[in-house]
C-alpha cells in the first residue's frame, strides 16, 4: 500500500433544497460573483432563475454558453470579465463543463495568468477565487475534487490538469436539479462514474479496501442506471447517481494508490477533439477496447476487478458483460456502429500521437495505438 494524505476541504451540501444555504456560503467571500453557466438548459429548466433569486444581494456578473466539451477561449473570456468587474468569488451553475471552467477562471484571475499556460502547467498559480458550485449532472465528480479538463482547438489538445487550491470551497447538489437531465446525457454520466472508479483501480499500490469502494461504485452505477433512465424524475433514484460521481472522484477510491491510470481518458479525449463526441460515449467506446488490449498484459488485476464487479474471474466474459451493460443505455460501444468510416483510423492514430495518449501506469506505443484504434472500430 502507498502512502496517502486525506485532505479534502469541499464543503458538500446534499439533499434537497440545500440551495436556501447558497447566500450563507457565498457571503463568506464578497458581494461582486460572477456567475458562469452553460449553453441554455438551465435557463429553459428554471435552475438559473431559482439560483437568480437567491442572489438578490449580490452583484451578479455573468458569462455563459459553456460547451460540453469546455474550450481555452471561453475560459479566457470570462478571465476577462472577472478581472474587469473585480469579482470576489465564482459560482458554476451546470455540469463537469461548467465547473471546470469556472475551476480554471479562478486561478488565472487573482495574479492575472494566461489560462493556457495554467492548463499545461507552465505556470503554477499560487491564488485561487474561491469556486462554488451549484451541480445540474451526474458524472465527473469535479464538486469534489481539485481537477479540471480544457480543450484548445487551435493547438489541438484536450488536457487534464489539476492543482490543490482548486478544490471548490462549497458544492451544492440538489437531486431534483438533475431531474432534466436528457436520457442519453444521464447514461453518458453513469459511464463516467463508471469509468473514473475504472481508472483509480488500475493505480499503483495494492489497497483491496479501494478496490472494493470501486466495485461498490460501478456495481450502484450498473445497478440504478436502468432505474434512473426509466424513472428520470425519482428523487432517490437521481441521489444515488449523484453520490456515486461524487465518490467516483472525490479520492476515495485512490486511498493507498498512488494515483489512478487514466489512458482511457487520454484516448477518450481525443474523440471529442476531433469529432465532438459526448465525453462519456468516448469512454464507452474506448474502455472495452482498452481491456482487450490489456487482457493478456494485466489478466491477473483484469481478473480481480471482473470478479469483484461480476463474481467471475473470466475476463473475456467480463468484457462482454460490460459492453452489454452500455448496450443496455445505449452507450456506444465502437466506432463503426457511430458511423465513422475505417479512414478516419488515421486521423484518430496521428492525434494520439500528436497529443502522446498514455496511462499513468500502463504504458502505450505507437503500435499499441494502432491496435486500440482497431479495436475501438469493433
Amino acid at each position: 500500500m502507498k502512502n496517502f494524505t486525506i485532505n479534502n476541504p469541499t464543503i458538500l451540501h446534499f439533499g434537497k433544497d440545500v440551495l436556501y444555504e447558497l447566500p450563507k456560503a457565498l457571503n463568506e467571500y464578497g458581494k461582486n460573483i460572477l456567475l458562469i453557466y452553460g449553453k441554455g438548459s438551465v435557463v429553459k429548466n428554471g435552475y438559473y432563475q431559482k439560483v437568480i433569486n437567491l442572489l438578490e444581494d449580490f452583484n451578479v456578473f455573468e458569462y455563459s454558453g459553456i460547451k460540453p466539451n469546455p474550450v481555452i477561449k471561453d475560459v479566457e473570456k470570462a478571465v476577462k470579465v472577472g478581472i474587469e468587474n473585480k469579482i470576489d468569488a465564482i459560482l458554476a451553475l451546470g455540469g463537469g463543463s461548467v465547473i471546470d471552467t469556472a475551476k480554471t477562471v479562478a486561478v488565472s484571475i487573482p495574479e492575472n495568468l494566461n489560462p493556457w499556460d495554467v492548463v499545461k502547467m507552465n505556470m503554477v498559480p499560487k491564488k485561487s477565487l474561491p469556486v462554488i458550485a451549484v451541480l445540474t449532472l451526474a458524472a465527473t465528480g469535479t464538486e469534489m475534487n481539485p481537477y479540471a479538463v480544457i480543450q484548445n482547438s487551435e493547438t489541438n489538445e484536450k488536457i487534464g490538469f489539476g492543482f490543490p487550491i482548486m478544490f471548490p470551497k462549497h458544492s451544492f447538489i440538489d437531486p431534483e436539479y438533475t431531474f432534466t437531465v436528457p436520457e442519453d446525457y444521464t447514461a453518458y454520466g453513469i459511464v463516467d462514474i463508471i469509468a473514473h472508479a475504472f481508472e483509480n483501480f488500475f493505480g499503483k499500490g495494492n489497497s483491496p479496501l479501494a478496490d472494493r469502494f470501486v466495485a461498490s461504485i460501478v456495481k450502484e452505477a450498473m445497478y440504478f442506471a436502468p432505474l434512473v433512465l426509466g424513472e428520470p424524475d425519482n428523487y432517490d433514484y437521481r441521489a444515488n447517481i449523484l453520490l456515486q460521481s461524487t465518490c467516483a472522484l472525490n479520492g476515495i477510491t485512490s486511498y493507498g494508490k498512488a494515483g489512478g491510470d487514466w489512458g482511457v481518458h487520454s484516448a477518450g479525449h481525443i474523440l471529442s477533439l476531433l469529432y465532438d463526441m459526448p465525453h462519456g460515449a468516448t469512454l464507452s467506446v474506448v474502455y472495452p477496447a482498452w481491456f482487450k488490449l490489456q487482457k493478456e498484459r494485466n489478466s491477473e488485476r483484469l481478473s480481480r476487478l471482473a470478479e469483484l464487479i461480476f463474481d467471475n474471474p473470466n475476463v473475456d466474459k467480463f468484457i462482454t458483460d460490460l459492453e452489454n451493460f452500455f448496450i443496455s443505455i445505449n452507450s456506444p460501444i465502437n466506432l463503426k456502429s457511430e458511423g465513422f468510416s475505417e479512414s478516419e483510423k488515421d486521423v484518430i492514430l496521428q492525434m494520439m500521437k500528436q497529443n502522446k495518449v498514455n496511462g499513468n501506469n500502463y504504458q502505450l506505443s505507437e503500435v499499441d495505438y494502432s491496435d486500440l484504434i482497431n479495436l475501438m472500430f469493433g
